[in-house]
């Protein structure tokens, strides 16, 4: 991110008096209740001073590495996090926990997002645990949460994307086996999901059909790393586009780039026959080695246009307040 493109977004900021923004280094030695500067991305998350009623709190969050558990509490709402290096790589907040370590999954996570409202630009999320089990990089809770420019490394269930409308614009995420899963509504836009190795991009969780809930990608591309010979679980080779982690999961691929190291169902079961008849998985005019529909599993869907046209972004995390993902993504640098 270049200084030039920075400053008019900072000059909007300060034309709104209601708004505020903070600033995290390693420069800085202590940080008090009401202050503007903070050592840690936590302290500034507990202790900056709060916006008006219609204001944000924009956290500022110089180059570095940054050893810390972030937990945004439902009551910090309308929070933003930006990288100010060149790019996400240059400001990554990691941890390494896995679910053995931990007592179970769910508390494995370096980031946990529950307040609505939340942003973060040009940022890296990483659970840097590897392939030791589950080892979640960030949980995402909040409704209208939007990741601009953002990185999300792991290698199983990176990214817990659970509750609420989500969005994800430019942005890379990196993973194995269920490396995105949850029950949110989210929309991955022109972004890049690579798969590290054999398993499943997706593990969507609807309970029940009725639920506005599942993942889109849309106009991105899958990419892939070192393949090996046993597959997850060993039972596979090649990487699946998901498997349903509850019987009512949808997923859906539009317009995105697919390689060749897709397996020729494209979709997984996970073991049960049952699942065929719930799970809701559809493509949409992909391109790429990977697309090839002749082998598709018989339950998987091939949308039409008219169709399709319910997953662009604006249209699928709408909501009842019209909400308008890629106009507040904008809003980023």
């Amino acid at each position: 991110m270049r200084l030039t493109r920075l400053l008019p977004f900072l000059l909007c900021i300060a034309l709104h008096a209601q708004d505020v923004h903070v600033r995290v280094s390693s420069d800085v030695k202590t940080g008090i209740e009401g202050t503007t500067a903070f050592p840690t991305i936590q302290m500034a998350l507990d202790h900056h001073p709060f916006a008006g009623p219609d204001g944000r709190v924009f956290i500022e969050i110089a180059p570095g590495t940054y050893h810390e558990r972030l937990n945004i509490t439902q009551n910090h709402t309308n929070i933003t996090l930006i990288g100010m290096g060149h790019g996400p790589e240059d400001v990554v907040i990691t941890n390494s926990l896995n679910a053995k370590q931990a007592g179970g999954t769910f508390f494995t996570e370096t980031v946990e997002v529950n307040g609505a409202g939340f942003e973060a630009d040009n940022l890296t999320f990483e659970n840097s645990a590897g392939n030791t089990g589950q080892a979640v990089a960030i949980v995402v809770r909040a409704d209208r949460a939007v990741f601009k420019h953002c990185r999300f490394l792991g290698y199983q269930d990176t990214l817990f994307a659970d509750y609420g409308r989500q969005y994800y614009v430019d942005s890379y995420i990196e993973g194995a086996i269920d490396f995105i899963f949850g029950n949110a509504a989210a929309v991955f836009d022109h972004s890049e999901i690579h798969a590290s190795g054999p398993g499943y991009l997706t593990a969507q969780s609807r309970t029940s059909p009725d639920q506005p809930t599942g993942y889109v990608i849309v106009d991105s591309k899958v990419t892939t790393g070192s393949q090996d010979n046993g597959g997850p679980e060993g039972k596979h080779t090649g990487i699946f586009l998901g498997r349903p982690w509850r019987p009512f999961a949808r997923v859906v691929f539009m317009r995105t780039e697919l390689p060749a190291e897709i397996r020729p169902e494209g979709w997984n079961n996970w073991g049960k026959e049952a699942n065929e008849k719930t799970a809701w998985f559809a493509e949409f005019a992909n391109t790429g080695p990977g697309t090839a529909t002749s082998a598709r599993a018989s339950w998987a869907r091939q949308l039409t246009a008219r169709e399709a046209r319910h997953f662009e972004p604006n249209a699928f995390l709408a909501g009842r307040d019209h909400w308008n993902p890629v106009a507040a993504a904008a809003k980023l640098p």
